[in-house]
């Protein structure tokens, strides 16, 4: 078990709560920084940055209750390590986009990767969260201390938050033992006959860890006992893949990511949703992931059109990047959430000086 808290560490959420009071007295928007490798994530804010770095480090770690708390500047690949070394690891596989990424911007934008359709989100592993308010109090919320403000589960209503509604300090998560045994495939599919076979397997107990279809082949991990791995590899048949292909995948270095110079969109949509009826795409020179239920384009669409299309399917859009300056990063939202949106940002930051603009303009 460890457990490890310095002056150093005290003295750097101390000189982060003194900016942000000095910051909400003069109405001054603050830029939050961690590793800065999801800028692209989002809208662009104009502020003075707010760099949470030196705030690093592995603060409780008991290994045999599956629990972590970590400080929010600390490099992701640290964490990763640290738990490695233990024999655990972060279920819902968050992508880096790069060595510097940190576990606040993990928690604050939310994106998990291959795994989290079988394991879960980030949300999902949030135990609780230390964090600093508009006043500069920093707040404990989860964990031993189980009351939330506002009947709000607060350290779970930050993740996705885009930094908007304070900045995240310290968390704490469940994680989660490394598999006894993995096995990559790639089976050669067509797009149709991909979709039939994992409708198939999804009603049956097999140990399928991450679904892909691109470029004509579906990509499969297996993960949990040897035998149990060993036996449905007999069973599907296919080629061995690298295992490296869910790492290129989950930070977006697969090829496909940096054809072209179009729009990036994710689309997210429901299991086993259909073709999307859009004007020139091809279903087929998309990447397929989480089974189906994450989709990529590259393409120059118009964004109404191409909403329209996954919001009539249950799902949404998302535009990566490059963003056209007429199209927002995200869904716009009905009149009704956004007011709840408007409503929860004024009660958390009534000064609108956390990443303001940053999910949206109102917000």
């Amino acid at each position: 078990m460890t457990n490890a808290t310095t002056h150093k560490d005290h003295d750097a959420s101390a000189a982060l709560a003194e900016r942000i009071r000095q910051a909400n007295a003069e109405g001054t928007p603050l830029r939050i920084v961690g590793g800065d490798t999801r800028y692209f994530y989002g809208r662009e804010v104009q502020g003075s940055e707010l760099f949470t770095h030196e705030h690093r480090g592995i603060s409780f770690y008991d290994p045999v209750e599956l629990v972590v708390s970590v400080r929010a500047g600390t490099p992701l690949a640290e964490l990763e390590a640290a738990l490695a070394e233990q024999g655990q690891m972060l279920p819902f596989e968050p992508p880096r986009y790069g060595i510097a990424s940190t576990v606040g911007g993990m928690v604050a934008t939310g994106l998990s990767g291959p795994r989290r359709p079988w394991a879960g989100s980030v949300r999902d592993f949030v135990l609780g969260a230390r964090v600093i308010n508009h006043a500069g109090i920093e707040q404990r919320f989860g964990g031993e201390v189980m009351k939330n403000v506002a009947g709000y589960d607060m350290s779970r209503l930050m993740v996705g938050a885009q930094g908007g509604l304070g900045l995240i300090t310290e968390v704490s998560f469940k994680v989660l033992p490394i598999p006894g045994a993995t096995q990559s495939l790639h089976l050669e599919l067509s797009l149709d006959e991909a979709r039939l076979r994992l409708a198939e397997w999804g009603r049956e107990p097999l140990p399928i860890s991450a679904a892909a279809w691109l470029d004509g082949a579906l990509h499969l991990r297996l993960e949990g006992g040897p035998s149990s791995v060993a036996a449905t590899r007999a069973r599907i048949g296919g080629d061995d893949l690298d295992n490296g292909f869910w790492t290129a995948l989950r930070d977006q270095r697969l090829s496909f990511f940096s054809e072209g110079r179009a729009p990036l969109w994710r689309l997210s949509l429901p299991h086993r949703t259909p073709a999307l009826e859009l004007p020139g795409v091809d279903e087929r020179l998309m990447l397929h992931d989480w089974a189906g239920a994450q989709r990529w384009l590259r393409a120059e669409l118009d964004a109404d059109t191409l909403r329209r299309a996954c919001q009539a399917a249950g799902g949404h859009a998302t535009c990566y990047g490059p963003r056209p300056a007429d199209v927002e990063p995200f869904t716009p939202l009905p009149e009704v959430l956004m007011k709840y949106h408007r409503n929860l940002k004024a009660q958390l930051d009534p000064k609108g000086i956390f990443n303001p603009g940053r999910l949206y303009a109102a917000l």
